[in-house]
């Protein structure tokens, strides 16, 4: 009995720690099977992007492990991951053959990666407001990449200057991160939120001139 317990104590944590590894593995295998058959049906399948739609998925499923440990090697993990989704996404367009349509969704992922650093947020305040600005600055960025895509594949018609709108928005984000670092008692407070000011309304400005038309 004592041994056959202790093979089981033994063979447990190598079980739980290639769940992960098994996981990231079948979700890669999984998207790009999915891509390729659909790329297939669509009658636009280039053999020849597998060389990199799957090395892609590889890289990104070996940071699915590390983001499941937590800790310090969450971060490298979500790092990994990204990478390796964009690199996969540029395989997928490549294999549709869509590239010239798709480009705007280069835009959209790499600013959802920055936005989803704010997991990790600092704990001082100065550092947490700044890093919540680029966050939400970065939400801003997908949005605009979003907006590109719906009008290459003309779905939507906007008229000329409606980026302002966007600059717009990053004015406001900026100037609200501004206002909440009032709250806090820290050292550089003023230079902190004169050097957020400025250029928040600046962009709100001509963000402004560009929609109206001036």
């Amino acid at each position: 009995m004592s041994v056959d317990a202790e093979r089981m104590s033994l063979a447990e944590p190598y079980s739980r720690s290639s769940r992960p590894w098994l996981t990231s593995l079948a979700v890669a295998g999984l998207a790009c099977a999915t891509v390729a058959t659909a790329a297939q049906g669509s009658g636009r399948f280039h053999w020849w992007a597998g060389f990199i739609l799957i090395p892609a998925a590889l890289i990104a499923a070996s940071g699915g492990p590390l983001l499941a440990r937590g800790g310090g090697r969450a971060f490298a993990g979500y790092v990994i991951a990204c990478v390796g989704t964009l690199v996969f996404a540029v395989g997928a367009l490549l294999m549709f053959g869509v590239m010239g349509r798709g480009w705007p969704v280069m835009v959209v992922l790499p600013c959802l990666a920055v936005a989803g650093t704010y997991l990790w947020a600092a704990a001082h305040p100065l550092a947490r407001g700044l890093h919540r600005a680029v966050a939400l600055l970065a939400l801003t960025g997908a949005l605009l990449g979003l907006t590109l895509q719906l009008i290459h594949v003309n779905l939507i018609h906007l008229k000329t200057g409606w980026w302002g709108a966007f600059l717009m928005l990053a004015g406001a984000i900026v100037l609200g991160n501004a206002a909440e670092l009032t709250r806090h008692r820290m050292p550089y407070r003023l230079q902190a939120i004169t050097l957020l000011v400025g250029p928040s309304v600046v962009a709100f400005l001509l963000g402004l001139r560009f929609l109206r038309g001036w």
